[in-house]
């Protein structure tokens, strides 16, 4: 049975700290919601890759750098944090709280229609 205990986590002070680091370690935010809740509120600077086409974009996910996984309160992600690392991702942390979190954080946040290019997976 999952046990979201069980994965790795970071806070949502630690994911943006971690963001904004810089440099060739700097993970990538990875939300798991599905377009209308992206749309709705995320975290600034996430990726969409929704939960319902995970499984077939999961060969589009980078393995060579950190992945945050994000959802609305940390339920969805903490599954796709476990599942990754079941299947050979190796640094993967879910960002506890999800957006939820972050935006009660009073972190950087954006809401409505999505600018060009927002939420797209980098190449």
């Amino acid at each position: 049975m999952f046990d979201p205990n069980r994965v790795p986590a970071v806070t949502v002070m630690d994911a943006h700290r971690q963001l904004h680091e810089g440099g060739a370690a700097r993970p990538l935010l990875v939300d798991v919601r599905e377009a209308h809740e992206f749309a709705a509120v995320r975290a600034e600077g996430a990726t969409l890759f929704p939960l319902s086409t995970f499984a077939a974009r999961l060969p589009e996910l980078p393995t060579d750098r950190p992945l945050l996984m994000i959802c609305q309160s940390g339920a969805r992600s903490a599954r796709a944090t476990a599942f990754l690392l079941a299947n050979g991702w190796t640094d993967v942390a879910n960002v506890a709280g999800g957006t939820a979190a972050w935006v009660l954080a009073g972190l950087p946040a954006r809401r409505g229609p999505l600018d060009p290019g927002e939420g797209v997976l980098p190449a």
